[in-house]
C-alpha cells in the first residue's frame, strides 16, 4: 500500500496531495473514469483541476463527486475563460453554470484561465473582476483565487506582482525548465510565498511516449529501473515551491504508477549523478528538434517585440505535438510578437550563447506556423477569444 505524500499550501495550511488529478481528457467509458477517481481519493488524492472549456470534464467530475460523500474529500479546482469574457455580467454567468456543472456549493482552487500577460489582466481589472473576486471570496464561494499560465518569464512575474493572488499554476518539467515561467518564475513565487501547483510535468505524454530513442535508452538503462513518467514527475516534485503537480491519468495503469511515484518522491532527493541523467535526455531531445534553443532569453528582448524563444517553443512543437496544436500554442504565446515581426538586424544572434541563426530559424517559424490555419485562429482569437 503506498502512503501518499502531502504538501502543506504556505497560504492557508491545506494539506494537497503531491499528485494531483487533471482532468482535462477523460476516458470516454464514465465508469472507468469513476472507478480511477475512487482509487485515487482512496489512495489519498485530494486535489481535483478541470475547467470551463473542458469538454464535459466539469459535469462528469461533479457527478462522480455528487456520490458518497466524495466532494468532502477533495480540494476541487477549475477554471474562468477569461477569453470569453466580454463584460462584467459574464463573470456571473459562467461561474454559476461552473458550480452547477459541478454540483456544488464552493469552489476551493478557482483560476482564471491561460492568464499569460498583464494587459489581459488589467482587461479584467477594467471589467471589475477584483471586486467580483472579493464578493465572492467573502461569501466563501471562492476559497483560493490564482491563475494558470502559459507565456514569458516577464509576464509571469509582472502578473505575480499585479495582485496578491492565492496560488499560480504553471507548465514545469525537465525539458521546459527555462521556458515560459521557468526556474526563475517557479522561484520567485516561492519567494513571495505562492503555492505553485504544475502542469504538463511529462508534456502532455511526450516526455514518455515520443522521446527519442537515444533519450529513451538513456532512461532504459539508468540506476533504479524507473519509468520515463517515475523520472518525470520526480524531477517535478525535487523542488520545494511544487504544492502538487498535475497528471492526467486515462488508465488505471497510469493511476496506479504515478500514486507510486508521488507516493516517495521527496524535495532535494536527486542526486548530482541523477541530475546529470536530465541534463543527457535534454540533449538527445533538442539534437532531434527543429532548433536547439534553451529558452535562456540572452537574445531579448528583440528591438521589434519578436519573443524569440516563444517562437522556437511553438517551432519545436510541431515535431511533437503537430502543426495545428503547435500552432494554436504559438498564437497564444507569443500574443501579437510572432515571427514575422522580425526586420533581420541581427542584434539577437551576436547574444546567443547557443550560436542559433535566429534570422533564419524565425524565417522557418513564420513559414511553418503563419500560414492560412493560422490566419483563421488568429481571426477567430481576436473576434472571440480577445487575443491581439
Amino acid at each position: 500500500m503506498n502512503t501518499m505524500q502531502f504538501r502543506i499550501n504556505p497560504k492557508n495550511g491545506d494539506k494537497l496531495s503531491a499528485l494531483g488529478f487533471g482532468c482535462m481528457r477523460f476516458h470516454k467509458n464514465e465508469n472507468e473514469v469513476e472507478k480511477q477517481i475512487r482509487y485515487a481519493i482512496e489512495q489519498g488524492v485530494n486535489y481535483f483541476d478541470t475547467a470551463y472549456g473542458y469538454s464535459g470534464s466539469e459535469a462528469t467530475l461533479g457527478k462522480i463527486l455528487a456520490k458518497d460523500g466524495l466532494r468532502d474529500k477533495v480540494k476541487l479546482a477549475t477554471k474562468m475563460p477569461q477569453f470569453m469574457v466580454k463584460k462584467h455580467t459574464d463573470f456571473d454567468k459562467f461561474f454559476s453554470t461552473q458550480l452547477d456543472r459541478l454540483q456544488t456549493s464552493h469552489i476551493d482552487y478557482y483560476m482564471i484561465h491561460m492568464l499569460s500577460d498583464a494587459a489581459t489582466w488589467h482587461r479584467l481589472v477594467d471589467l471589475g473582476i477584483i471586486k467580483w473576486i472579493e464578493e465572492k471570496k467573502q461569501s466563501g464561494v471562492i476559497r483560493n483565487l490564482g491563475f494558470s499560465f502559459h507565456g514569458t518569464q516577464s509576464e509571469f512575474i509582472a502578473l505575480l506582482d499585479a495582485y496578491n493572488w492565492d496560488f499560480c499554476m504553471i507548465q514545469y518539467n525537465y525539458y521546459d525548465e527555462f521556458n515560459q515561467a521557468g526556474k526563475i518564475g517557479l522561484e520567485y513565487a516561492g519567494k513571495k510565498g505562492l503555492p505553485v501547483m504544475v502542469m504538463e510535468p511529462l508534456r502532455g505524454g511526450t516526455l514518455v511516449n515520443k522521446l527519442p530513442s537515444a533519450a529513451k535508452s538513456i532512461w532504459d538503462n539508468a540506476p533504479g529501473h524507473r519509468s520515463p513518467a517515475d523520472w518525470g514527475i520526480r524531477w517535478v516534485l525535487n523542488h520545494p515551491q511544487v504544492v502538487s503537480v498535475l497528471s492526467g491519468m486515462g488508465t488505471q495503469e497510469m493511476v496506479e504508477e504515478n500514486i507510486r511515484t508521488a507516493s516517495d518522491a521527496q524535495v532535494g532527493e536527486l542526486s548530482t549523478d541523477e541530475i546529470a541523467l536530465y541534463d543527457q535526455v535534454r540533449i538527445k531531445i533538442r539534437e532531434s528538434t527543429k532548433v536547439g534553443c534553451t529558452g535562456c532569453g540572452y537574445c531579448i528582448p528583440c528591438p521589434q517585440g519578436v519573443n524569440i524563444p516563444m517562437c522556437f517553443t511553438a517551432l519545436n512543437d510541431t515535431v511533437i505535438l503537430g502543426r495545428m496544436i503547435s500552432m494554436f500554442w504559438y498564437l497564444n504565446m507569443t500574443r501579437g510578437h510572432s515571427a514575422s515581426l522580425c526586420n533581420k538586424c541581427g542584434k539577437c544572434e551576436s547574444r546567443c550563447p547557443q550560436a542559433i541563426p535566429i534570422r533564419e530559424k524565425l524565417t522557418q517559424t513564420k513559414r511553418e506556423l503563419e500560414g492560412f490555419p493560422y490566419k483563421l485562429l488568429k481571426f477567430i482569437g481576436k473576434t472571440f477569444m480577445n487575443m491581439k
